[in-house]
């Protein structure tokens, strides 16, 4: 038999293939490597086509959620005001429509207060807008069938919270049981 110095014999494998190639890298890495933290290619040589860069997608912590709509746009959310002289004060009657009645989209608050307004500019006076605020949050839940909200612009103006905490009726309780 004749002598094969610096030939091992891979079965089944011609010289030259990836397993050759593995070996070649592997007795490399333990001869004089620069640094040990240096990765070492293992396996085949990679192909052109996975040599192509790929640019890194960005992660979303979670998916976009869509946005809400209101399902009453364009329509009147106010059907009509109406002051009345009541033996307690001036009071306005506010007449939600049936879109006012069902409209939970957050923004349309801001939307039917200027309703109320456009109808009844003198309504812009301290505490009524959180009278108006605590109906359009509160009494619809509790008196769905409520023909008017009524507001008081003679009620003292304690702020959001307490108009809520009051009932819509800051001040005391409405002496008329509007």
């Amino acid at each position: 038999m004749g002598s094969r110095q610096g030939r091992w014999p891979v079965p089944g494998r011609r010289a030259g293939g990836p397993v050759a190639l593995l070996l070649v890298l592997v007795v490399a890495s333990g001869c004089g490597a620069a640094d040990e933290s240096t990765p070492v290619a293992v396996g085949p040589a990679p192909s052109a086509a996975s040599a192509v860069p790929v640019a890194p997608q960005p992660v979303s912590a979670a998916p976009i959620a869509a946005q809400p709509t209101d399902q009453f746009a364009g329509q009147p959310l106010i059907e009509r005001t109406e002051w009345t002289d009541d033996p307690d004060g001036r009071r306005l009657r506010v007449y939600p429509s049936t879109a006012g009645r069902g409209d939970w989209f957050a923004p349309a608050l801001d939307r039917a207060w200027g309703e109320v307004l456009d109808r009844s500019p003198d309504a812009d006076s301290p505490g009524m807008y959180d009278q108006f605020k605590c109906h359009w949050q509160w009494a619809r839940l509790v008196a769905p069938a409520k023909p008017s909200w009524n507001l008081e612009p003679w009620r003292p103006a304690f702020g959001y919270e307490a108009t809520v905490a009051a009932g819509c009726n800051p001040g005391g309780p409405d002496p008329a049981g509007n």
